[in-house]
């Protein structure tokens, strides 16, 4: 190993451990504090019982992502310093060629973090949401969707890396830029079929039915001078009663979706609310911005991976002594997250800054009173907690708290 970036790794990965289990503590420990006081913004909405099961729901869920932050730590001390990815490069390379080595690389180590996942994911799902009344998915259900994403996974997945692979040892010197290049087009690929080929695969999507939903609907998308392709209902009951709604596609492909638990929930005037939110995002190119910084942190990333593809202490500073493109990749995403959670507030705010940009431009073409009475619905049927840690909040938040949130709408609301 080499002890200078051996050092540097285990110092960013303990401060990135202790800084995510620190923020977990604090946030349990604020919810269960204020969880006997409904605060006075609310009073009148929601009921103190309602608000107790959201901090219950909070605090068991932040315990079992603690959990999940001890088992990423342990997995990933093991593929790395711990010997597992050597042990699998010893395994492999002596049985086959170098593309199909370097994809059973990467899948081996999909299947090995999937299968340590797996029992945190289905005590999340049948034990947490079960016992606080948002489970509706069946144990059979659960084995469906795994299978069809681990085909889909490997359909997809297979030429995808085998592609990234042959670039990153084909194109000399500027292979990240290639590599750049089509995983970019991929994406914009995914965001095009998705809507009409991949998630109808998990979902039964219904057309909105006629009627003054609808109506408002239209009416407002007109108003916005939004098209689409569609506006459909999604069977999301049948795996959980929280509630939702978003925008899916690109271009042509573009639809809006709301899940059944949503529409039954919300009267028509605040589901025209919460799509206004939604069309503020398009509006006000919300969706563009964040692709072209997911492109150009992509390039950015592979650049840098480009720099260290051929650093022996890349690879020996964190416990392998072989070098392969398929290695020099697995590392870089198994490591890059302990060194970029420092970026988390930065991602955050922006984020937030654009849930208050889409909330203003909804108060402009619709009530932001409906808007207000849909998000405190939405916040009490999915236990949302009104009392996050504020540090936690600025972390791990990507929409503002509620009570920041209420109030920005109220400054907008017109006198009637």
């Amino acid at each position: 190993m080499t002890p200078d970036f051996t050092f540097i790794f285990l110092l960013f990965f303990g401060l990135t451990v202790a800084v995510r289990l620190w923020l977990k503590l604090r946030h349990i420990r604020f919810v269960a504090t204020h969880r006997n006081a409904v605060p006075a913004d609310f009073a009148e909405r929601i009921a103190l019982p309602a608000h107790q099961k959201a901090a219950d729901y909070t605090v068991d869920r932040s315990k079992t992502a603690i959990v999940g932050t001890l088992i990423e730590a342990v997995l990933l001390l093991a593929f790395t310093l711990g010997g597992g990815l050597a042990a699998l490069h010893d395994f492999w390379s002596l049985r086959l060629d170098d593309l199909s080595y370097g994809l059973a690389m990467i899948f081996s180590v999909m299947v090995i973090s999937g299968l340590i996942d797996l029992p945190l994911s289905l005590y999340s799902q049948f034990v947490i949401e079960e016992r606080h009344g948002f489970n509706r998915m069946t144990l059979g259900l659960f084995v469906t969707d795994l299978l069809k994403q681990t085909l889909l996974g490997i359909a997809i997945g297979a030429p995808v890396i085998t592609a990234v692979l042959w670039l990153m040892g084909a194109m000399g010197q500027y292979w990240w830029l290639y590599v750049w290049l089509f995983w970019s087009g991929f994406n914009l690929l995914i965001m095009f079929v998705y809507p009409t080929w991949i998630a109808p695969l998990f979902n039964k999507f219904s057309p909105l039915e006629d009627g003054e939903m609808k109506s408002r609907i239209e009416a407002l998308l007109t108003r916005c001078g939004f098209r689409s392709s569609g506006l459909f209902v999604m069977d999301g009951s049948k795996r959980s009663s929280h509630g939702n709604a978003y925008f899916t596609g690109f271009g042509n492909t573009k639809r809006i979706v709301f899940f059944d638990t949503l529409l039954s929930r919300l009267e028509p005037p605040e589901v025209e609310a919460v799509l206004a939110h939604e069309l503020g995002h398009f509006r006000k190119k919300h969706v563009v911005k964040r692709m072209v910084l997911m492109f150009a942190g992509s390039l950015a990333f592979l650049w840098l991976l480009g720099q260290l593809i051929d650093a022996p202490w890349f690879y020996t500073g964190l416990g392998v002594p072989a070098q392969s493109t398929a290695l020099a990749l697995i590392l870089f995403f198994l490591v890059m997250p302990v060194f970029t959670f420092p970026l988390s507030p930065l991602m955050s705010n922006l984020s937030r800054r654009h849930e208050f940009e889409a909330d203003a431009y909804a108060a402009q073409h619709a009530a932001a009173s409906d808007l207000i009475r849909a998000l405190v619905k939405l916040y009490q049927d999915n236990a949302s907690t009104l009392t996050p840690d504020p540090l936690h909040s600025l972390f791990h938040d990507s929409h503002p708290p509620a009570a920041q949130r209420i109030a920005h709408l109220q400054i907008q609301e017109k006198p009637a």
